[in-house]
């Protein structure tokens, strides 16, 4: 369910997104130094965590593969809400399960509404309130 592909350290930009100690994360800084004379570029890697906003930072060699996520992005409809949680309908598959509604869209989550949510590794993440029709 997790897709992963892999990507060279060295071609990492800002704002990729990458896996550091199997935590989905979001690049926010990248220094390469350049080769030595018998050494490989060495690239040091600053990323956020997308589900913790913990700051992660590796440095691998330029030429090392470097997991990144695939994220996939679906649709669900609101079947209930309770508390900080809501109960949600896979329009795809249909298949019925709980997402944690985040702080920036409490009071906006209501029965029957779509929501955006994305897969990223093996979370599930609310992301956006759709409007009414769309």
């Amino acid at each position: 369910m997790a897709d992963i592909k892999h990507k060279t350290a060295g071609s990492m930009q800002k704002g990729n997104y990458v896996v550091i100690d199997g935590a989905a994360c979001i690049v926010s800084d990248i220094k390469i130094s350049r080769p030595g004379k018998h050494g490989h570029a060495k690239v040091n890697l600053t990323a956020v965590g997308m589900l913790d906003n913990k700051k992660r930072n590796i440095v691998v060699p330029g030429h090392d593969h470097l997991e990144v996520p695939i994220i996939e992005k679906k649709n669900a409809q609101v079947l209930s809400t309770s508390g900080n949680n809501c109960n949600v309908m896979d329009m795809e598959t249909y298949e019925t399960f709980d997402l944690k509604i985040p702080e920036e869209l409490k009071g906006q989550v209501s029965e029957g509404q779509v929501v955006v949510y994305w897969i990223i590794l093996h979370d599930k993440v609310l992301k956006q309130v759709k409007s009414e029709g769309e």
